[in-house]
């Protein structure tokens, strides 16, 4: 077994065993992402003030939560449809509450630029997940891409803690806009062929198949 993992098989011990007395808690998973929220909003109030690696040690904890509550749903049988949209709504309302502690941390020091920068990487995190979902209501699925939530975070968080704020923001503005037309020409070619399909006469279908 390599040091990773076993790093990797340690983590998800502690994680297991997490999951296992939180369900003995019987606490509902919605209570728990709701918590990850206040976390991450505790955050964001950090990073207005300038305390970036302490900021960054506090959206750590607030993984945590993100990483439990669907393993504690699922752990006591609470796996509803409305579970699951509540995580991905109050995820977006942890992603734009840090980037938002940022802008005012920006703003307060007079930094125009960095402002901007920050509002567009807000606005691929918020079209990444946008162009998902309603792509997802024209073709079955749409995951391409890289700059999902999970890299983002962790991004955010190597950014807190050692203090590269800005290539962070710079990798997350571009490579989320990446993602956003990527997932764009994706469902353009999905949707395409979806269409060519149900236009193509029965007999044409028949015929291939023989």
């Amino acid at each position: 077994m390599t040091f990773t993992r076993a790093i990797g098989v340690a983590c998800n011990k502690v994680i297991l065993l997490i999951v296992r007395g939180l369900a003995l808690s019987r606490i509902h998973p919605n209570v728990l992402t709701f918590l990850g929220l206040v976390i991450n909003i505790v955050a964001a109030w950090m990073l207005a003030i300038g305390q970036f690696r302490w900021g960054g040690a506090v959206v750590i904890g607030a993984g945590l939560f993100d990483m439990v509550d669907g393993r504690v749903a699922r752990e006591t049988n609470r796996v509803t449809r409305f579970g699951g949209f509540f995580d991905s709504v109050l995820d977006r309302y942890s992603d734009l509450g840090l980037l938002m502690g940022l802008l005012v941390w920006y703003g307060s020091i007079n930094r125009p630029f960095y402002v901007v920068l920050t509002a567009l990487a807000m606005t691929g995190c918020v079209m990444v997940s946008y162009t998902r979902a309603r792509a997802e209501n024209s073709i079955p699925q749409c995951k391409v891409g890289f700059m999902e939530r999970p890299e983002r975070v962790v991004l955010m968080i190597i950014g807190l803690l050692f203090d590269r704020k800005a290539p962070v923001l710079w990798v997350i503005a571009v490579l989320a806009n990446v993602t956003v037309v990527h997932r764009m020409v994706f469902t353009w070619q999905e949707a395409k062929r979806l269409e060519e399909a149900q236009l193509r006469p029965a007999g044409t279908t028949r015929a291939a198949g023989k």
